[in-house]
């Protein structure tokens, strides 16, 4: 039998809790009924590949090594090899456009995308911290008519003239949220008093959903009538 590192195979948060109960000796670990890779039944492994996508997303957008080391409580060396590794897989490169939220979508990372655009691109200011509640649903990209959306005490004109943070020559999807029958944008006024302007009819959006019951009755209402967008 071939002994393989086990710094090799194992991620270092896994090879650390072993090495608590046996570190220094040789272990047999049997494959059980079925073979799996390590950490499919559990999640664990899809975990590991949303954190490491994030983290090289934060790296391209500005993060140093030593900045994720200490958000993500690795090494420098761990870093490094999430960063510059061969073998990502399924890592998809994010920015702040309609088309990069639909190769998320496709892959069903929509989740993903929304994280990184309010942390990377519009760093999360406190009034849309609550878009990336764990207890939220996301639904989309759809065509969605602006005319749903009420753009309440809010002066298009004054603040049309500030500078917006999404690039209007590669415009991000808008994000609503669906709550009690109603749709808001909290994110992204400024985006959405532009369309508006420009009379525009129907955008690409991703619809914020809270919970179960929230999604019960925008499937009721709404389920049938728009059209995703999967390309562009």
């Amino acid at each position: 039998m071939k002994y393989e590192n086990a710094s090799d195979i194992l991620p270092e948060e896994l090879l650390k809790e072993i090495q608590k109960y046996a570190g220094g000796k040789l272990l047999y670990i049997p494959a059980g009924e079925e073979k799996r890779a390590w950490g499919e039944t559990s999640g664990y492994r899809e975990q590991l590949q949303k954190r490491n996508r994030m983290i090289r997303n934060k790296y391209a957008h500005g993060l140093t090594v030593s900045e994720l080391a200490d958000e993500y409580f690795l090494s420098l060396d761990s870093i490094k090899k999430i960063i510059y590794s061969k073998n990502n897989g399924e890592y998809l490169t994010y920015s702040p456009t309609l088309e990069s939220a639909v190769h998320y979508a496709n892959a069903g990372m929509i989740e993903e995308w929304i994280q990184c655009y309010l942390l990377l691109t519009r760093k999360a200011a406190p009034t849309v911290h609550d878009l990336m509640n764990e207890d939220f649903l996301y639904l989309g990209i759809v065509k969605f008519p602006l005319r749903l959306i009420r753009l309440e005490e809010y002066d298009i004109r004054e603040n049309l003239a500030d500078e917006s943070e999404d690039d209007v020559s590669a415009p991000p999807p808008l994000l609503i949220e669906y709550g009690e029958g109603k749709f808001y944008c909290t994110a992204q006024q400024e985006l959405l008093a532009s369309l508006k302007q420009r009379k525009i009819n129907a955008y690409p959006t991703v619809i914020v959903l809270k919970g179960n019951a929230e999604y019960k009755s925008f499937m009721k209402y709404y389920g049938n009538k728009f059209i995703y967008v999967d390309k562009i």
